[in-house]
């Protein structure tokens, strides 16, 4: 999304125990955790690299009150994905800003979106075709792909179902000078 947008940067990986994080988090509110965890991750290149703008990201998933993780296997994200047919959840995805070790900005967006009622024939279908790289989405489904088939309704932005408060993040790297206004 970033090198759509013509923003130039680089990956690091964040040392983050996210099972720890989670494992004293409320599981009722995912929305908190992928902010929680956006900041985390943030923190942990920026203490690395101070001088240096880090953004840190996280997106979660609610569904039925509680934390949706991904799934460890197709037979997982079949049972999942049959027990939120025709039912709404919600992707959160928190994106954080750090410079010299410490949090300048944090920011949230929530999209709802609705499944549609599809057959156990289309699931197999989208499963088949869509394999063990479903394992690595939140919610078994890539809305970009195939995944887009599975939903009648989506209430939010498409950046954030994509996992990254897109929107914001770009208004404050402006703000912050850091792209031109």
């Amino acid at each position: 999304m970033l090198t759509e947008a013509g923003v130039a940067f680089s990956v690091r990986v964040a040392d983050v125990d996210e099972d720890a994080v989670k494992a004293v988090h409320d599981p009722a509110d995912a929305a908190g955790l992928a902010l929680e965890l956006a900041q985390a991750k943030a923190l942990a290149v920026s203490r690395q690299d101070p001088d240096a703008w880090v953004l840190g990201a996280d997106q979660t998933l609610g569904f039925d009150g509680g934390l949706v993780s991904k799934a460890a296997s197709l037979g997982e994200a079949r049972a999942r994905l049959a027990a939120m047919r025709g039912k709404v959840h919600q992707l959160h995805s928190g994106a954080a800003l750090a410079r010299n070790g410490q949090i300048v900005w944090s920011g949230l967006d929530t999209a709802s979106l609705r499944m549609r009622g599809f057959s156990d024939s289309f699931l197999d279908a989208y499963l088949e075709a869509e394999g063990e790289a479903l394992l690595a989405c939140v919610g078994s489904y890539r809305l970009e792909g195939m995944g887009a088939q599975l939903f009648e309704a989506v209430d939010g932005d498409y950046f954030t179902v994509l996992g990254l408060p897109l929107w914001p993040v770009l208004a404050e790297l402006r703000r912050a000078g850091v792209l031109p206004s």
